[in-house]
């Protein structure tokens, strides 16, 4: 061999986002001049330079070159130590390389950041934002998760609440926020709340976020509920102003009549004519009239009446439900869908089909009903828009009709996401020129999505459900 090397020092430390610098000797143990090249190699190589990259030293003689480490301030410097290695080829001798090996420590930094989407949400019971939690540091970084507003008016559900996220990695949280006190009448008001993502020994990272809380009943119903109130009050006031008229008539009656005449002793106490054959022969004759009369009014009332009830109701999956609720105990979920050009369906139950398969023609709406589950929650997806905004989660109680989409909407369903407070629901959805999705059960008292995947935009056209 012609070459002899030394790393000064073998092992260094460096921060990320700094830099640190290794001296490389060479000696030519040779007898005839040779020029070295220098090649950084490993993982370290992209962030560390060689200055000069070749050296031409005569037999006997030594140089240096000088090895710069500047690792980023990124989660790609991996916190510990990290080997690295120079090649040395010599031109005279290209088969003696030599790769001297040294060792650098790179220093860990934490550093997160988080974000909520969206960061306005609105809703008269809820609302559900997400917020993202991203790790740019080079080691693990584990945290704890609240939430919390001025006046204590919001509750916060937060899953999960505590995150463990790798460097480079990020984690996602879906954040229930539920209004304390209930609006009523009026129009939608601010709340503005914070998340906070805590870490041992470092500051909270707080994230800000409005949740826009809408009222139940529009303000114009207040308004008017009040003119009416103040129109009775007024009518009431107005009738008691009145009132005492009518009683002064009343007391004047008595001292006019006193001013009469009284009735000589002699004359009848009646003042009815007497009796004749003709007055006996008119009451008779008045009993026949009226029946006349009141069966040809009587007749042609009733007669629109019976026809309007007997006009079909509309049979919903809440009735079908309850039907097999009254038959005997279990689970039962019953749901029939809106197609388009044909309207509503029948409603089926526990995994039959419902829409059409193959036809070409979208569902556009859902009705469904649970039994046994405590209730069911869903919310639809749409072609092209996607998840449509301000398309808020839906629920029902057992036995009460749920529906999701809209039938009178330009675009179809995709799909939908659906999930029950007690147990799980199991699914099958059929999208346009597709096959029949493998049946999936969402995890108990959590949602799954099903349809076509979204960024396929593949209208929805069956469904099967069990619960």
């Amino acid at each position: 061999m012609s070459l002899w090397t030394s790393l000064e020092p073998a092992s260094a430390t460096v921060d990320p986002g700094d830099s640190t610098t290794v001296r490389l000797r060479v000696r030519n143990t040779g007898d005839i001049v040779d020029e070295y090249h220098f090649e950084p190699v490993g993982d370290l190589a992209p962030w560390t330079t060689v200055e000069p990259r070749t050296l031409r030293l005569y037999p006997g003689t030594t140089g240096t070159v000088e090895l710069t480490f500047a690792p980023p301030r990124t989660p790609d410097a991996t916190a510990g130590p990290n080997p690295y290695a120079v090649r040395v080829t010599p031109t005279e001798h290209p088969d003696a390389v030599v790769v001297p090996e040294g060792n650098l420590t790179i220093t860990p930094f934490s550093e997160v950041r988080a974000e909520l989407v969206p960061p306005t949400v609105k809703g008269r019971f809820r609302g559900r934002p997400k917020l993202a939690v991203d790790n740019l540091g080079n080691t693990k970084v584990t945290a704890s998760l609240g939430g919390s507003d001025t006046g204590d008016r919001i509750s916060y559900d937060l899953q999960p609440g505590n995150v463990q996220i790798e460097p480079g990695r990020a984690a996602f949280v879906n954040v229930t926020l539920r209004p304390r006190q209930i609006t009523w009448f009026g129009s939608k008001q601010e709340q503005p709340y914070v998340l906070s993502v805590r870490r041992s020994g470092a500051e909270p990272k707080d994230v800000d976020g409005t949740f826009v809380q809408r009222g139940i009943l529009p303000g114009w119903l207040a308004t008017t509920f009040g003119l009416l109130v103040a129109v009775a009050i007024a009518f009431v006031m107005i009738w008691i102003s009145y009132q005492p008229q009518v009683k002064s008539v009343a007391r004047e009656k008595p001292v006019e009549a006193g001013k009469i005449k009284p009735v000589s002793p002699s004359a009848p106490i009646s003042s009815a004519p007497p009796p004749s054959d003709k007055k006996d022969d008119e009451p008779a004759d008045k009993p026949e009239e009226s029946p006349k009369e009141k069966p040809e009014d009587g007749g042609g009332g009733g007669g629109g009446d019976d026809s309007e009830e007997d006009e079909p109701e509309e049979r919903t999956a809440a009735d079908a439900v309850r039907e097999l609720a009254a038959n005997g105990e279990g689970r039962h979920i019953c749901y029939r869908a809106y197609v388009q050009d044909d309207g509503w369906q029948d409603p089926v139950c526990d995994g039959a089909e419902a829409g059409t398969v193959g036809e070409d023609k979208p569902i556009r709406s859902l009705n469904i009903a649970v039994s046994g589950t405590g209730g069911v929650n869903a919310t639809a997806a749409y072609v092209t828009e996607h998840w449509r905004a301000g398309d808020d989660w839906k629920n029902a109680g057992d036995t009460e009709d749920l529906y999701i989409g809209d039938k009178d909407s330009n675009h179809p369903m995709e799909g939908f996401s659906i999930s029950v407070p007690d147990g799980s629901v199991c699914f099958e959805a059929y999208a346009k020129d597709t096959e029949w999705i493998q049946e999936v059960c969402t995890p108990e008292g959590k949602d799954f999505y099903a349809g076509a995947p979204m960024e396929e935009d593949r209208q929805l056209e069956g469904i099967r459900l069990r619960a």
